[in-house]
């Protein structure tokens, strides 16, 4: 972590009544204290989320996820925290690094493990930094940066992070490599609805859009929306069954287990939003988004039948339409997907940050994001470009 190379004194005058812990499981924090730094449009980093995660063991040291959350306390009170892993793989991440990995390797080196700040297996930007409003996140970043100091990790890695958090980090540490990325993202552009929506649109896509969800309802096909309490055993098994279709069919696991979304469903219904679809009254699909008091996310999708436009209809159409009758303002549909632009999702920049401890790694990493840049700079013009809504 930053000022690995570089230790600061830990008694500077400011920090005298704060104390640094390293946790190793997030249920050995208060839940209470812990939810009160989370914004509340930011459901994965609640403690239930967390805790979920960690109780049902898909994150665990024997899954290459070692839980080492990062606290702040002024005595009994928690005033800072910071989610954190120290990882033996790159999986799960959605900023892949696998070519740093290996290029280390290779030289000989040894890059696992890392020190990791992310949400697993969620690539939903968000804060990153949880501060209490009492207390300074200079003289935190400067207990954060000592953590890892005398540990045997290459490397840290803050990924997803609001750009406010981001820009914190770089003040503070300039040494800190950034790398960039891109999503696609729906915004409430005042549309009041989906054919407001629309209207905005180019004919031609407007057409599409209509004759997309026409083929879907043509199919016989229904989407029941289930929110909360109304997500019960039945539904939620169903979905889980469809989760895991959609990684069988790649020949893979999912990475999730159907404790950790019973744990959410028993802990924070009322973030959990489900697009369940029917055949003649009877489940045969389902995706499984989550709501903040602005944004919803959708995350989880599967499905029984091979239906024509059907994950357009359950993951972006449903989710845009529960948006506009729901007041929320942003749609944060997951990663990947040029398919998203032509429906009306917009490119958005990220920013990862990256502190290597080799100086040689540390410039072959810069050069690679310098390079990867420069396409993504491309990349985002041309989707912008490629936008439906008229000039």
């Amino acid at each position: 972590m930053p000022g690995k190379r570089k230790a600061m004194s830990h008694h500077h005058a400011d920090n005298a009544s704060l104390s640094l812990q390293r946790v190793s499981a997030i249920a050995s924090v208060d839940a209470e204290q812990w939810n009160a730094l989370v914004d509340d449009d930011h459901p994965f980093l609640r403690h239930e989320f967390l805790h979920a995660l960690e109780a049902s063991r898909a994150v665990c040291s024997a899954t290459g996820w070692e839980p080492c959350h990062l606290t702040v306390w002024r005595g009994a009170r928690l005033v800072a925290g910071m989610p954190c892993y120290r990882k033996f793989h790159s999986f799960g991440e959605y900023v892949f690094d696998w070519a740093w990995a290996d290029a280390w390797e290779q030289a000989g080196g040894r890059y696992y493990p890392k020190a990791l700040t992310a949400i697993p297996f969620t690539p939903a930007p968000g804060p990153r930094l949880l501060l209490s409003r009492d207390v300074e996140h200079d003289i935190v970043l400067r207990l954060f940066s000592q953590a890892w100091e005398n540990d045997d990790v290459s490397s840290w890695h803050l990924l997803f992070a609001h750009d406010a958090d981001i820009d914190i980090w770089q003040r503070a540490h300039p040494e800190l490599v950034t790398r960039h990325g891109l999503q696609f993202q729906w915004r409430d552009d005042g549309y009041e609805n989906f054919d407001g929506f629309l209207a905005t649109m180019t004919s031609r896509r407007r057409k599409e859009i209509r004759r997309e969800r026409r083929i879907v309802a043509d199919q016989g096909l229904e989407i029941v929306r289930l929110v909360g309490e109304a997500i019960d055993q039945t539904a939620l098994e169903h979905f889980f069954r469809c989760y895991r279709i959609t990684y069988l069919e790649r020949g893979q696991q999912g990475y999730l287990n159907f404790d950790f979304f019973q744990r959410l469903r028993d802990t924070m219904p009322r973030s959990m939003v489900l697009m369940q679809v029917r055949l003649e009254g009877r489940p045969v699909a389902a995706a499984l988004c989550f709501q903040g008091t602005h944004t919803l996310y959708g995350r989880y999708w599967g499905s029984e039948v091979m239906a024509e436009c059907l994950h357009f209809e359950a993951c972006y159409y449903q989710g845009i339409d529960y948006c506009l009758s729901h007041g929320l303002t942003v749609f944060d549909p997951g990663t990947q997907g040029e398919h998203k632009l032509s429906r009306g999702f917009a490119p958005r920049r990220l920013r990862s940050l990256h502190y290597i401890d080799d100086p040689g790694l540390r410039d072959a990493v810069v050069r690679f994001c310098d390079e990867e840049c420069r396409y993504i700079d491309a990349y985002a013009r041309q989707a912008l470009d490629a936008l439906p809504f008229k000039r």
